[in-house]
């Protein structure tokens, strides 16, 4: 193959699979800053999670703290509701139905750190994907 076809198939490749490689932030829809609590540095919108959301929340402020809600999503910290986290190149963190789910400290007994919880469930094992993903994306825990 010459030149001019080894990069029209590089081209074609990247044309092709370039979109399967977006990031999920840009598949989440986090909607405006209309909330009146949009720019506060916490997210409102009651269909995230965790550790970097206000404690009162109103259906209300559902797409409306786009900057917030973005940023802290993009750092790990929330998550949407029910959503779950993986990744190809450190593993598979698995999903959220731990009831320790977004309390900041990673559940699953395949982790160890820091920012491991002392009390470690093997009903956990994979059932903590936010809190494990953003410590690990940290630097503050490992794969065991």
């Amino acid at each position: 193959m010459n030149f001019s076809k080894k990069a029209l198939t590089l081209g074609l490749a990247l044309a092709f699979f370039a979109p399967l490689s977006v990031a999920p932030a840009f598949a989440v829809d986090f909607g405006n800053n209309s909330s009146q609590w949009a720019y506060d540095g916490e997210c409102d919108d009651p269909r995230f999670v965790g550790a970097g959301m206000d404690e009162i929340l109103l259906d209300e402020d559902a797409y409306a703290d786009a900057a917030d809600c973005r940023a802290l999503y993009q750092k790990g910290i929330i998550q949407l509701r029910g959503g779950s986290t993986k990744t190809v190149s450190s593993g598979n963190f698995g999903d959220n139905a731990s009831q320790w789910s977004y309390d900041g400290e990673c559940d699953d007994p395949r982790f160890t750190g820091p920012g491991v919880d002392e009390i470690l469930l093997d009903e956990d094992r994979g059932h903590d994907a936010a809190d494990c993903q953003a410590l690990y994306n940290n630097g503050q825990i490992r794969w065991k």
